[in-house]
């Protein structure tokens, strides 16, 4: 069986959506890889008699175990791929994700494997993703929310953030938001729109974008001081 460009495409999509919780239909998928309905019709009946996906009677499409070693062997490479963009050519965190969509089809076994020795196989990407798509349950099971749900007054870090969409990516990097950075949530407005203070000063964030960041919480310096005097109160 040829595993073609196209092929790698729809079922790495098909693990991401996964990833997500997004429905995994036809029309998922034709909104992910900006293709034609018709188009992802005769990719899946390809896929399909390749044992690659199933397609349930509701159209849910699922990774058969084949076709899931493929889409995790692309994502490994696209992982590799984004961090030597960065840790080795310094590209911007915001654009690696294109570059390496192109890429990362590219890469033979043996480059791949110079790569996973140089890099090494763990790591997280520039968008602080792990090396497989992972599920929102399984970053609660680490601790993370997603900062559509931070508490008002509280620290945060940048964990992660979704990385399919450039645009959005260098909308937050303007307004001081990428992994790894510090902000506070100082406000909420009644549209649940944040107000966030930010290396950059203090920024306004709508509900669809800070349900695509995950944060994790820390402890500030009032909180802090705030548990010493309880302490010393005891």
């Amino acid at each position: 069986m040829r595993i073609t460009v196209s092929k790698e495409d729809y079922l790495k999509a098909i693990l991401e959506a996964e990833a997500e919780g997004q429905p995994v239909i036809s029309a998922t998928l034709k909104n992910w890889l900006s293709v034609s309905a018709p188009a992802v019709t005769m990719a899946l009946r390809r896929l399909k008699r390749d044992g690659l996906v199933g397609v349930r009677d509701d159209g849910r499409v699922r990774l058969t175990s084949a076709g899931r070693q493929i889409a995790r062997r692309t994502a490994v490479r696209h992982h590799l791929i984004e961090r030597m963009l960065t840790e080795v050519f310094g590209m911007e965190w915001y654009k690696v994700h294109e570059e390496a969509e192109r890429l990362e089809h590219a890469v033979s076994p043996d480059f791949e494997g110079r790569l996973a020795q140089m890099l090494g196989r763990g790591g997280k990407c520039p968008h602080g993703n792990s090396v497989s798509p992972e599920s929102g349950g399984a970053r609660r099971q680490r601790g993370l929310e997603l900062l559509s749900e931070a508490a008002l007054h509280r620290d945060y870090q940048v964990d992660s953030i979704y990385e399919r969409d450039r645009g959005f990516m260098e909308f937050l990097d303007r307004r001081g938001i990428r992994p790894g950075v510090r902000l506070r949530v100082v406000g909420r407005n009644y549209d649940d729109t944040l107000e966030l203070q930010t290396p950059v000063g203090t920024t306004a964030l709508g509900s669809p974008a800070a349900q695509r960041i995950w944060v994790r919480s820390t402890r500030s310096s009032r909180d802090g001081a705030k548990q010493l005097q309880i302490r010393k109160g005891r």
